[in-house]
């Protein structure tokens, strides 16, 4: 039996959700490694991973490791071209996609920072303020930017789904954290998020995440212990 990849995710409500959602879209077989946040992704076992200690990082058949949201994502993408999640290079498609993966992984992504900060630190109550307003201002003004960037289509990019909306939608659920914004008042975005909610793809995610049952529609073949994971890397070497 050949080896399978393995993503490497990160809880709690890791960025990693978006490539778990890839992952099942694709429907190639796969394994997961749970890694949690800050303990172990932090540890000298993890950082033989990935040396800068965050998620995710997707370990490939033959033991190569690449990191990176974008990264993994467009991996993922180049493989299933033929279900749609990608496109040609120097396509008109592959520059929207890369377009959209870009803006969510610095602005839409970046805004979340200062509030994620407060939850993460212990802060004075003026800090916090400070940061809070920040934050909510920062979370309003991507919500606004990506609700005027996308069209009329039910997805990211218009009529076909990408990897894009798997990216969005594990961002996008941080406002639970966070009570900064009223999704209603961007009413492309709700409805995007309404319909990615529902996505048997996405609720895996959250079932494998909250450690409940979890009911593949893809490739998912189990989950591995990082430590077992090492010694493919040490031969990949």
């Amino acid at each position: 039996m050949n080896p399978l990849p393995i993503l490497y995710y990160g809880v709690p409500s890791g960025c990693s959700f978006g490539s778990i959602v890839a992952l099942e879209w694709l429907g190639e077989p796969y394994a997961l490694s749970r890694i949690e946040m800050p303990e172990v992704v932090t540890s000298a076992q993890f950082r033989r991973i990935n040396p800068v200690g965050e998620t995710p990082a997707l370990m490939d058949e033959h033991g190569a490791v690449v990191t990176e949201s974008m990264a993994i994502l467009n991996h993922i993408a180049a493989r299933g071209r033929e279900r749609g999640l990608g496109y040609a290079q120097g396509s008109r498609d592959f520059d929207r996609l890369n377009r959209m993966l870009a803006y969510l992984n610095t602005s839409f992504f970046n805004a979340f920072a200062p509030l994620w900060y407060v939850l993460e630190h212990e802060v004075t109550d003026a800090e916090r303020e400070a940061l809070v307003n920040y934050g909510r201002a920062k979370v309003e003004k991507v919500h606004a930017e990506l609700e005027a960037m996308i069209g009329e289509g039910p997805w990211l990019l218009g009529e076909q789904r990408s990897i894009a909306d798997a990216y969005f939608i594990g961002i996008a659920r941080w406002t639970r954290y966070h009570d900064v914004v009223d999704r209603s008042d961007y009413p492309k975005l709700q409805r995007l998020y309404e319909a990615l909610e529902a996505d048997p793809a996405v609720k895996f995610a959250h079932a494998i995440e909250d450690q409940t049952p979890a009911v593949s529609s893809g490739g998912f073949r189990g989950e591995i212990a990082l430590a077992q994971t090492l010694p493919r890397l040490a031969q990949a070497a």
